[in-house]
């Protein structure tokens, strides 16, 4: 059961984290992380493999509950008022969620119904959101066919399909080759601006860090080790500092050869799916 922390709630703010705090056994996966996150905004988590990203999301979106602390996301609170910050959440994680033996139309049609999309809205905001991703021309295909790009951009149409406020991204181009990668940045900024919505993505790729994130916050063992906006922490790496120096600097390792046997295995397989 997390400890109550108080903290003010800013109606600017989309997240806001005090002291939030996982652990598994004797491991801090997540240990007392304070996060403010401006709504519509795209806000990025690095840190290396085990660093807490994914879990800090987890917590986010309600899969897991934290050990100590507080977050509220959307206004509600994670713990106490989960039903309605899972009302207003899109989440893509870094593994394949879309049905493969399903075409794209009917991926989106179950994800309409899972939402509770209005029945007489359901074939205009699915044609709606297939347009928008370039996929309409696809969307009578069966999913296994797509390539990785267009399964990427499918899997953001139902994640957005109900209009969330908060849109949660697990590494969501991993794997990708760069003319998929830029696609789907191109829709993530659109969607943005379209959608009025704030988006939280955790990447290792310091290019699309700097091309998306408004502001970057960087963990290590568990711990926000610094943040502020690509340029600002850049500055203080130093002169002409690139984002995979800033990498370096902050978010040193704690596993020798970049990360548990875990993480790098379900990185491979989802790169392999997605290839």
């Amino acid at each position: 059961m997390a400890v109550d922390i108080p903290f003010s709630i800013d109606s600017e703010l989309a997240v806001q984290t005090a002291g939030l705090t996982r652990r598994f056994d004797a491991l801090v996966a997540v240990d007392s992380v304070d996060l403010a996150i401006e709504r519509r905004s795209i806000f990025g988590l690095l840190g290396p493999n085990g660093a807490g990203k994914s879990t800090t999301i987890k917590i986010l979106t309600t899969l897991l509950a934290p050990s100590e602390g507080a977050a509220r996301v959307a206004g509600f609170d994670v713990e106490r008022e989960a039903t309605q910050v899972r009302r207003c959440i899109g989440y893509v994680p870094q593994l394949l969620s879309a049905d493969g033996s399903l075409t794209g139309y009917e991926n989106l049609m179950l994800s309409a119904k899972l939402y509770a999309i209005p029945r007489a809205e359901r074939a205009d905001r699915i044609n709606d959101s297939l347009a928008f991703m370039g996929l309409l021309n696809s969307a009578r295909a069966l999913v296994k066919t797509y390539s990785g790009g267009m399964v990427r951009r499918l899997e953001l149409a139902q994640a957005m399909l109900h209009r969330p406020a908060v849109l949660f991204l697990d590494e969501p181009t991993i794997g990708l080759d760069p003319v998929a990668r830029h696609a789907v940045w191109e829709r993530l900024l659109e969607s943005r601006s379209r959608f009025d919505m704030t988006v939280l993505i955790t990447t290792h790729d310091m290019e699309e860090a700097g091309e998306l994130c408004d502001r970057l916050a960087i963990m290590q063992a568990g711990r926000v080790a610094a943040e502020g906006s690509p340029e600002e922490l850049k500055h203080q790496v130093g002169p002409n500092a690139t984002l995979d120096e800033v990498f370096a600097h902050f978010g040193v390792g704690t596993v020798e050869g970049g990360g548990r046997y875990r993480d790098v295995r379900n990185a491979r397989r989802t790169a392999s799916r997605l290839g």
